[in-house]
């Protein structure tokens, strides 16, 4: 299951489907906005909070229990890495958690064992600080989960999307590179 970034189900997201597709996965991709997209971060974070981040979790849950009898690898980009993270952890079945450009908190008694993580991030990223992202590797390592991280010096924080100004192609490229092997482990 592959969760779209606050702009919404872009371009560039179904882009990533059709590549992970040509690899041989099949991908569930829910659109959560409804069909809006959004052109700036500020637009996609005024719909994030209009529908809710607890409506939108709902709306990720309930896609994934279309096929959750099949044990799905969750991902995402940024604000779809956090949902796709939270969904991860309460899935005793997940295979794997791909995150792309975003994290989200963990519970102090959050559980993984053994789940294979691997994160992909801007370095410097304003959303994803070096502190937040120490802290955010130990308590994953702490639940039990086997983490890897990528940083990308100089990219921006969607640098995966070539729509946008974040867009740094080599950056993406690695970053592709390195979670089609991560998902060819999986299987």
């Amino acid at each position: 299951m592959l969760l779209h970034s606050a702009y919404g189900l872009r371009p560039a997201v179904r882009a990533a489907a059709d590549l992970l597709r040509s690899a041989g996965h099949r991908v569930l991709l829910p659109d959560l906005y409804g069909g809006r997209t959004a052109d700036s971060v500020e637009e996609g974070l005024a719909i994030r909070d209009e529908i809710g981040r607890d409506e939108l979790l709902r709306r990720a849950i309930a896609a994934a229990a279309e096929r959750a009898d099949a044990g799905l690898v969750y991902a995402g980009f940024s604000l779809g890495g956090s949902l796709a993270q939270r969904i991860a952890l309460g899935d005793e079945r997940a295979r794997g958690l791909l995150l792309l450009h975003g994290t989200a908190d963990l519970e102090d008694d959050a559980t993984a064992p053994g789940l294979p993580v691997q994160l992909h991030v801007a370095d410097p990223d304003p959303f994803e600080t070096h502190d937040w992202l120490t802290a955010w590797y130990l308590r994953m390592r702490r639940a039990g989960a086997d983490v890897e991280v990528f940083r990308y010096p100089g990219a921006g924080h969607l640098y995966t999307d070539p729509e946008l100004p974040d867009h740094d192609a080599e950056a993406a490229r690695r970053t592709w590179e390195a979670a089609l092997g991560f998902l060819a482990e999986l299987d």
